[in-house]
């Protein structure tokens, strides 16, 4: 397995078939311009078998921490170390930028996520409640 981290549109929509929906060009192009914004791309045998995508998130009187967006695992590939490995790969980069810490949200009764977070380093800091304001898409 490699790891690299996704640097043009053509990357991005190769792995589509690891995502919720099609991937359009247009928002990988303006995903890979966004400040901030990563994914990195484990590869089996030269194909794309999952991602982990990455946002900084930057405030006045915190510095940058780093939300960890998304990870997924093309199925035949999972319960292979892929997930923690992406996620482990995601944290070093946080590292080298300088993030005080890098953070996911994640459902509670997500038990394979959540073993591939704590697996990777991540630890529980209790319950979280995500919000979500919807909005229609272009």
């Amino acid at each position: 397995m490699e790891i690299r981290r996704a640097t043009t549109v053509g990357e991005l929509v190769a792995g589509r078939h690891l995502y919720d929906s099609p991937a359009r060009p247009e928002w990988a192009e303006r995903f890979l311009a966004a400040p901030g914004h990563l994914m990195l791309i484990a590869y089996v045998e030269g194909a794309p078998v999952g991602f982990v995508s990455g946002i900084e998130m930057l405030h006045p009187d915190k510095g940058v921490e780093m939300c960890l967006y998304e990870l997924s695992v093309d199925e035949p590939y999972r319960r292979r170390g892929i997930g923690r490995a992406l996620s482990e790969a995601l944290a070093e980069i946080a590292r080298e930028r300088g993030c005080y810490d890098m953070w996911v949200g994640v459902d509670t009764d997500n038990d394979p996520a959540l073993a591939t977070y704590r697996a990777a380093g991540a630890r529980d800091e209790g319950h979280f409640a995500m919000l979500t304001w919807e909005f229609s898409t272009p």
